[in-house]
């Protein structure tokens, strides 16, 4: 923006310079000319006086010689019998010359003709050089340069102040709205600048607390509506006991129960990110159990070395349970799966297949409650959404086992949208 303004202060100054500046240096040099060519006059009139009383050419010569133009060799008078002085102008008849400038070489030649008694003429010469003609005109064309370049200067400087102001305000109000995207929510700003900045920064500092309170207010709804999950939980766990497999799921339904109450309930802050690899390790560790009774061969790749996300372990877990519990949900028993972790430039991908029937309609599949076969569609719609917040995305196609292959693709590197809340859903 301060680029852009420096240069339309150039461009307007230098047109409003441009069209005083070039009347103002032909003028200059107009006035030069004149006050050549005024002297010229001057000194013609100067001889005439000497005419009037003499035409002798011997008494002339001094006359010619007391003056600036004569005595500079610019001089000259004819005469009937001839002419004195230094003449540039040949063949001169005083009978029938007239009053004009001619031009001779080098410069101009001022001839005026003089009345003499007995019906006599003579014609006087002043011989103008051009450097005459242009003197001066140089220094008073480079003063006007000079005040052009500082006028040009100065609506450069007065620009760039004003333009620093808007950039200023500008900038406080684009880095505002970035952590505000970012999830700071504490986010404000002084609002300054011209009018319309203050405006959009009162707009925003408004629209950040509707938004704070917005999602205070769901943070306390989700919180209240996990809290009320407790009861039901704590009568299953009295059904079930406090051994076995189904007491372990309860164990970690009330598990994630208190992770959805401690989510809700904390401030948003910025995402910092897991490991990819440690996290696959880990969920597969636990699924591996009901693979193992299901009878179900399953493999795991790429996960021997780290692998860093721009998201949080927490949120990468519900997205990897709810993949892998579409897999044991809508596939048979001793149905194959694999789990492939791949590091590519700029991207991590997560490559679930499976050797099932696989999925008739892809497309429907990404769509929350429309998938068919049952289901919801919540789970791939959570790990497109995780995909999504980093810039990244979700494809569903065949497996090379014959089934569905779910590719989640995450960015590590490079822009990344505004952060959207992700919230998990039981599996």
């Amino acid at each position: 923006m301060r680029r852009s303004l420096a240069l339309v202060a150039v461009a307007v100054t230098a047109m409003v310079a441009l069209a005083f500046l070039i009347p103002l240096a032909a003028a200059v040099k107009q006035a030069a000319e004149s006050r050549a060519l005024n002297d010229a006059e001057r000194q013609a009139s100067m001889i005439v006086p000497a005419l009037v009383v003499t035409t002798d050419p011997d008494r002339l010569e001094p006359a010619l010689a007391s003056t600036a133009a004569g005595g500079a060799s610019r001089l000259a008078v004819h005469l009937d019998g001839g002419s004195v002085g230094v003449s540039r102008v040949s063949g001169l008849d005083p009978a029938t010359a007239r009053a004009q400038t001619i031009r001779v070489a080098g410069g101009f030649a001022l001839l005026r003709p003089v009345a003499l008694d007995r019906g006599n003429r003579a014609v006087i010469e002043v011989y103008v050089p051009d450097a005459a003609l242009s003197e001066g005109v140089a220094a008073s064309w480079a003063v006007l340069t000079g005040v052009a370049v500082a006028l040009v200067a100065g609506s450069v400087v007065v620009a760039d102040r004003l333009g620093s102001r808007m950039v200023k305000a500008t900038r406080s109000l684009g880095e505002a709205a970035s952590a505000l995207g970012a999830g700071d929510l504490s986010v404000r700003i002084a609002p300054a600048g011209p009018p319309e900045l203050v405006a959009a920064g009162q707009a925003f500092n408004t629209m950040a607390d509707q938004v704070a309170g917005l999602l205070a207010a769901e943070r306390e709804l989700a919180a209240d509506l996990s809290h009320r999950l407790r009861t039901p939980l704590t009568a299953l766990r009295l059904n079930v006991g406090t051994h076995g497999p189904a007491a372990e799921q309860v164990d970690r339904l009330e598990r994630e129960v208190d992770a959805i109450i401690e989510t809700a309930r904390r401030p948003s802050r910025p995402v910092q990110g897991c490991d990819a690899a440690a996290v696959l390790r880990e969920r597969l560790a636990f699924w591996s159990a009901l693979a193992e009774d299901q009878a179900r061969p399953w493999d795991l790749y790429g996960a021997e070395e780290p692998a860093k996300v721009p998201v949080a372990a927490a949120d990468l877990s519900a997205v990897i349970d709810a993949t892998l519990g579409n897999v044991f949900r809508h596939t048979p028993e001793r149905t194959a799966f694999t789990v492939t972790l791949h590091q590519g430039s700029g991207t991590v991908g997560i490559l679930i297949a499976d050797a099932g029937p696989g999925i008739d309609d892809p497309a429907g599949a990404l769509k929350r409650g429309h998938s068919g076969a049952g289901s919801t569609g919540l789970g791939l719609d959570i790990a497109r959404r995780l995909a999504e917040s980093t810039g990244g995305h979700l494809t569903v196609d065949r497996s090379p086992l014959g089934g569905a292959a779910v590719q989640i693709w995450l960015r590590t590197t490079g822009p990344r949208p505004a952060r959207r809340l992700l919230r998990r859903a039981g599996h």
